[in-house]
């Protein structure tokens, strides 16, 4: 009898590894019934991941979101699974124990049947905890293997992980080849040896294909006994995305293996489901490089799940380095040339910090130590100049050990700053923290939610889900919509310049601008009709550091800048206190963050003094050079 193989269809994974958002829930909602129609999925992968955060940043309620996605295929019988990053849970940065616990039971409450947990540095530590709460809230719990490329990340290297993995708990296998970059007999070997030390583990493979090897491997991963294979479908597949589901139908069955027959009319509808979501809003933000397979990336290995994003990140990469280059007369640059820059750079420090697989969060924390290394040195900087904290967590153990080595000039940089290495358990550095969250609810009036699940999404993402509960999010989604739609529609350009109209200030109105006339620059605080505050010039010496005009009091006035744009942060918890008016701060301390490209980044005050005035709010968006802090 032919060995059956069968198929799971990675919805979510399709769009995140394309770009920025996810369907809504009605739109998801919409498409689930033709994905059971077509009749060849045994597992579809539902949510988890950032799908609840990238909910959150649009305005909506994941918990809402999963609970309605995942009903059809409950009721088909059909599976549905979720991916969860450990130590972090489904969020970028580590989690507490008993947040983590509740995590699981919530999600198997709202319909989701299997946990796919992965850690970055493949630490079974840090997985442990995660297939015991899996099982213990009645999900079935799989280990995946994050699969990468290196001297260290051997055959037998991922077979021994397997039998770690087994014995801590894990049910399933997965073999997450998340970046493509798994030769194919390499796969097929790895499976084979846990097949035979495992014959009845459940083995599922799952391999983006952005450098092509994804359906040679996929074939390799059947022919030496996986269970599942992973697929995309048009038009998301190939690309950042996985290989489509018609070539690796078609491929198994000309192998001999069974796979379950595809209704193509259903087929069909789900493809002209998914392009008119694309259509109506999430093509704004999908790159169109993510559609296309690169041979490059074989080098420096980053996972297509997170090329999506980083296509997005770049455009505003280049556009802030491009207005710095302006300013000083030189010649600027291309997404592309930056893309060969930051790929080159990744291999060449990948080594240095230690070879961590290249998944999330670890493949952001080398990408952007990567990118900003690129950034700073074209500005004549020194490599490492600027390293984020997230990175420096992952540096000094904070996560676990590192496969390799670290490279001397590392060690040496972390000892001319004083940091210390860790080598106990992660968890122990995340204490317990829902009781502090849930009073924090308990204060704002909101509620915890059907079966704590909105105390879970606070507790996981507290500063996007006061974005939320506030509207915030979705107002400034909206805006941001409506501008790209606006730069995709937008007429040729004509000669009349257009006419400024007055308009009532919203909420969000910009409170201050940078203006530059004449080569004289202004910080420019702006006063609106009926309300009470006076609009002050500052003006900003374009040689040196910001200061207020000598007629005013404050002459010797210093600013903290912007060292790169994103988010400005006061504090990088809710249980932490921020810098406040008459603090008095030193040079060199950390006095804010700004949350740029997924990580944290301190920033620190180039001088000592009295804290005069914080010019941003905790939680705007700022530019590279934005005053941020006045100090006298």
């Amino acid at each position: 009898m032919r060995k059956e193989i069968k198929l799971a269809l990675v919805y979510r994974d399709m769009w995140q590894s394309a770009g920025k958002y996810v369907p809504t829930v009605d739109q998801l909602c919409s498409v689930a019934q033709p994905i059971i129609d077509m009749g060849c999925f045994h597992r579809v992968e539902t949510n988890g991941g950032g799908f609840e955060q990238v909910n959150l940043l649009f305005g909506e309620n994941p918990n809402v979101a999963v609970r309605k996605w995942t009903q059809p295929f409950n009721d088909a019988g059909i599976q549905t699974q979720m991916l969860e990053r450990g130590l972090n849970g489904i969020r970028m940065s580590p989690v507490p124990l008993d947040v983590r616990k509740l995590m699981f039971k919530v999600k198997k409450l709202q319909g989701t049947d299997i946990s796919r947990t992965f850690d970055g540095l493949n630490n079974p530590q840090n997985l442990e905890p995660s297939f015991r709460f899996a099982k213990e809230g009645g999900m079935i719990a799989q280990g995946a293997l994050s699969l990468t490329y290196s001297p260290v990340h051997t055959v037998d290297y991922y077979i021994n992980l397997a039998d770690q993995y087994i014995e801590r708990g894990a049910e399933e296998i997965c073999i997450k080849d998340m970046a493509g970059i798994g030769r194919p007999a390499s796969v097929g070997k790895i499976i084979k040896g846990i097949r035979e030390r495992h014959p009845d583990i459940i083995i599922q493979y799952h391999g983006h294909s952005t450098p092509g090897f994804s359906v040679a491997s996929s074939l390799e991963a059947a022919r030496n006994g996986a269970d599942y294979i992973d697929v995309g479908m048009e038009p998301l597949s190939w690309g950042t995305g996985h290989a489509d589901l018609l070539t690796i139908h078609e491929m198994l069955r000309d192998a001999g293996f069974q796979v379950a027959d595809i209704n193509m009319d259903a087929y069909m509808e789900v493809r002209r489901l998914s392009q008119a979501f694309m259509d109506d809003f999430l093509g704004a933000y999908i790159n169109p490089t993510n559609r296309r397979m690169n041979s490059l990336l074989i080098g420096p290995g980053l996972p297509g799940g997170m090329m999506g994003s980083l296509m997005a990140d770049l455009e505003k990469n280049v556009a802030s380095l491009n207005k710095w280059l302006t300013k000083r007369g030189k010649p600027n640059t291309t997404e592309d040339e930056l893309l060969l820059k930051l790929f080159n750079e990744v291999k060449h420090i990948w080594p240095m910090l230690g070879y961590p697989p290249l998944v999330t969060p670890f493949s952001q924390y080398v990408k952007n130590a990567a990118l900003m290394n690129v950034i700073q040195m074209t500005k004549g900087k020194e490599r490492w100049s600027m390293l984020d904290e997230n990175t420096w967590g992952m540096i000094l153990g904070k996560s676990g050990s590192l496969p390799g080595e670290l490279a001397p000039e590392i060690l040496k940089m972390a000892k001319d700053q004083n940091r210390e290495f860790f080598t106990g358990n992660p968890q122990d550095l995340y204490p317990d923290q829902l009781d502090h969250y849930r009073e924090h609810m308990k204060e704002n009036g909101w509620e915890t939610g059907k079966d704590d699940e909105e105390l879970l999404e606070y507790a996981m993402h507290p500063q996007q889900y006061k974005a939320f509960k506030s509207g915030e999010a979705k107002i400034k989604f909206k805006a941001d919509l409506a501008s790209r739609k606006s730069k995709l529609n937008a007429p040729a350009a004509t000669s009349e310049a257009p006419i400024a109209t007055a308009v009532a200030p919203a909420n969000n109105s910009p409170k201050a601008l940078n203006l530059e006339v004449n080569g004289q620059k202004y910080h420019v605080k702006i006063s609106y009709p009926g309300q009470d505050n006076t609009a002050v010039n500052t003006v900003i010496d374009p040689q040196g550091p910001a200061t207020l005009p000598t007629t005013n009091n404050d002459a010797d006035s210093k600013f903290v800048l912007a060292p790169l744009e994103g988010k400005f942060y006061l504090t990088k918890e809710t249980s932490e206190k921020g810098i406040k008016v008459g603090d008095q701060i030193q040079k060199g301390e950390t006095v804010a963050y700004v949350e740029a490209m997924k990580v944290i980044n301190a920033i620190t005050a180039d001088d000592s003094g009295t804290v005069a005035e914080i010019m941003v709010n905790h939680g705007d968006e700022i530019e590279e050079d934005d005053q941020l802090i006045r100090i006298v």
